[in-house]
């Protein structure tokens, strides 16, 4: 935390609390120190748990310049503009989110001033209460977004402030899943998915920019469980799509809604004929919404996730497969079955060649596209793996020449509280050749696809691999890093962030990050302390001669 009052820089309370908690506040990785710079939590006075505790989920949403002014669309025409946003960082340095000088990514929102009592005003006022407008708020900047309870809360990722900006309560049901659209030019850019099944589009803008605890100018989709009343399990924007998103299902279904039709647009589909098969339905009207139901399985979807190009769709469930679709053919691709248990996450490598997948047999399992296959197990984790991600932003230390990814770094979260850093090198793992018949296995170091067994039928899901049959990886780094289960992971360019099942996000930074950060800080304090021994001289000079 910085106080502006005296120019003094105290140490930030997350090394302290994490500290006397018995959890260290770094970790080690050949690049260097990831280092624990601030962490972000929730009041417990505004969580009210009406409907029971919900597992945390975050989403990054970064807020670009703000569209030239038009009318809002949707049901949007309740758009106004407050001064009670809402500057997560309104104690440091005194000012908004645009005035941050000290941010180690740069501020949030436009040249605006707010005061910390209008940031608390914010958190604590009705959606009733009267306003002032504050036109010159465009909320440019990068923010979190997460469930708990029966709240979604938004942080300014760019402040050191623990608490959020801004808090929307949930009356009837808890939020559980959410995503951010980073290519929206307008409109609504966010998804909000509920445990009773209902599905909310709003934009981000607008609901940082009102004083209130209630979504405005939102989009219903599936009110009441109209279309289907069993608990949403994730959400996700069709990348490409024109505004199209598809929503997950407890009970094996996932629908095509599009967010420029009627939310309430009437929607019948035929009846599913066997329960056990993959099938698409579409809405037999042109102006129903949703568009379509994909019949996933039986049993809960319990992620999904697009490729980077909108190309393919993966899905993993609670029967413990993995599938992948062609999205536009609406076909099958490939997919196979876990080692043991449901799996629950899934991710993309940033070229779609990789898949990986985390679940209950404690494993994260890297796919291959090219193979259509499992390629590696990593093993690690003593419970649960909850949430996987691939590292878009690390670079690696070898090449090929050709341009092309030889090495790639993902991570991995679990219910044992540990972060799990890897390294996938395909050319330097050991793997299991095809057996002779009636002999045991060997083994080889090389290219997997021209050492193991021929690719996959397109279009066919593989049963479980045996454990003696798929090549092991271990982790580069294991750390706790919280003191409850985990339940995701995301990486930006300068950090890792990392949130626990109750709500508590940590941001870890990069090794050379957090120290050029502090040296910015100590430069500029420095420089501030110069100033202000001149300005007062000029100053404060004539009045001790009078």
């Amino acid at each position: 935390m910085i106080n502006t009052a005296n120019g003094m820089i105290s140490t930030p309370s997350s090394s302290a609390n994490a500290q006397s908690s018995g959890l260290k506040t770094y970790f080690k990785t050949p690049e260097g120190r990831y280092k624990l710079h601030y962490e972000k939590t929730h009041p417990s006075s505004l969580l009210h748990y009406a409907h029971g505790k919900t597992v945390t989920q975050v989403t990054l949403a970064h807020l670009k310049d703000k569209p030239a002014p038009s009318t809002p669309t949707g049901s949007s025409s309740s758009f106004s503009a407050s001064t009670g946003v809402k500057s997560a960082a309104a104690r440091w340095l005194g000012s908004g989110n645009g005035s941050r000088a000290l941010s180690f990514v740069g501020g949030n929102g436009g040249s605006k001033s707010i005061s910390s009592t209008s940031r608390i005003g914010s958190l604590g006022a009705s959606s009733s209460s009267n306003s002032l407008t504050n036109t010159n708020f465009d909320g440019k900047g990068t923010y979190l977004i997460s469930n708990v309870g029966d709240a979604i809360f938004i942080s300014d990722l760019n402040s050191q402030d623990k608490d959020p900006i801004k808090s929307i309560h949930f009356s009837n049901s808890n939020p559980v899943c959410h995503a951010f659209d980073q290519d929206a030019k307008e409109g609504h850019d966010l998804l909000i998915g509920l445990n009773s099944g209902d599905v909310y589009s709003v934009s981000l803008r607008q609901q940082l920019q009102d004083v209130g605890k209630k979504l405005v100018g939102a989009q219903h989709y599936n009110k009441d469980g109209s279309v289907n009343n069993s608990r949403c399990t994730s959400v996700t924007w069709v990348p490409g799509g024109d505004g199209a998103f598809v929503v997950a299902h407890a009970d094996g279904n996932m629908y095509v809604y599009e967010k420029n039709k009627d939310a309430a647009g009437d929607s019948s589909f035929s009846v599913i004929k066997d329960q056990t098969q993959f099938s698409v339905s579409h809405a037999r009207y042109s102006k129903s919404n949703p568009i379509a139901r994909w019949h996933i399985c039986q049993g809960s979807i319990n992620s999904i996730a697009f490729s980077f190009d909108g190309a393919y769709l993966a899905t993993v469930g609670r029967d413990g497969y993995l599938r992948v679709f062609d999205y536009s053919k609406e076909q099958l691709v490939c997919g196979g079955k876990s080692y043991y248990g449901a799996v629950l996450c899934c991710a993309w490598s940033m070229d779609g060649k990789y898949i990986l997948t985390g679940g209950e047999d404690d494993l994260v399992q890297v796919w291959s596209m090219e193979d259509r296959k499992v390629v590696a197990w990593g093993e690690g984790h003593n419970s649960w793996v909850s949430g996987v991600a691939f590292d878009s932003y690390w670079s690696s230390p070898n090449t090929d020449g050709t341009g092309e990814t030889v090495m790639y770094r993902f991570g991995s979260v679990g219910q044992d509280t540990q972060l799990l850093l890897w390294d996938l090198e395909m050319d330097e793992i050991v793997v299991p050749l095809r057996r002779c018949p009636g002999g045991s296995p060997t083994y080889s170091t090389g290219s997997q696809s021209s050492h193991w067994d021929n690719v996959s039928p397109m279009g066919t899901l593989q049963p479980a691999s045996s454990i003696r049959d798929v090549p092991k990886i271990s982790p580069l780094v294991a750390h706790r890093v919280h003191n409850e289960p985990l339940s995701g992971l995301i990486f930006t360019q300068d950090s890792v962030l990392t949130v626990c099942q109750e709500g508590h996000i940590k941001i870890w930074m990069r090794p050379g990050v957090a120290e050029s950060q502090s040296s910015n800080t100590e430069a500029l304090l420095s420089t501030s302390s110069k100033d202000k021994s001149i300005l007062s001289s000029k100053i404060g000079g004539p009045n001790y001669k009078q």
